[in-house]
């Protein structure tokens, strides 16, 4: 297995493994920062408002920063969303995490089947003894059938 040239996948002796994540720019904990750095300034220039003599100033950049943190919770929450597929020891193993829920399936490598859904940039269908997993979501659709094709040179190679 280690001759064959892989694009996505990582090798390590006999098992490979590709790992597919959301592009986010920002980590949950970068969020974090910003919100409260955000949080300080908001409520800095309130502050200076109330004490001119503008009362209403304060309860509305409160309501502003409690609308922008939920939007920054939604975000946070899907910003590790990824797919992990890993051939080892003869089982193909797929983890799909979605906002903190993890869900794996095993299958066997004799009985896996690869192929696009739909036609052409539709998700990549791994199925096999009654499971299918969809997988590829993280990927541009012009490039889910070069993973295809790396799932299925390994399934053969293994």
């Amino acid at each position: 297995m280690t001759n064959l040239v892989f694009r996505f996948a990582t090798v390590q002796g006999r098992h490979v493994q590709w790992f597919l994540r959301r592009n986010c720019s920002v980590t949950p904990l970068q969020l974090v920062g910003l919100y409260l750095s955000l949080c300080v300034v908001s409520l800095g220039i309130g502050s200076f408002f109330w004490l001119q003599g503008a009362p209403l100033v304060i309860p509305f950049a409160s309501l502003e920063l409690v609308a922008v943190g939920l939007a920054f919770v939604v975000y946070a929450r899907h910003a590790t969303d990824g797919e992990r597929i890993s051939l080892q020891e003869g089982q193909l193993v797929v983890e799909l995490e979605n906002a903190g829920k993890l869900e794996r399936a095993e299958f066997p490598r004799e009985w896996v089947r690869v192929e696009p859904r739909a036609g052409d940039g539709s998700l990549i269908e791994l199925s096999g003894r009654g499971k299918t997993v969809r997988v590829g979501r993280f990927l541009r659709p012009e490039l889910r059938p070069l993973l295809a094709r790396e799932i299925r040179m390994a399934l053969r190679a293994a």
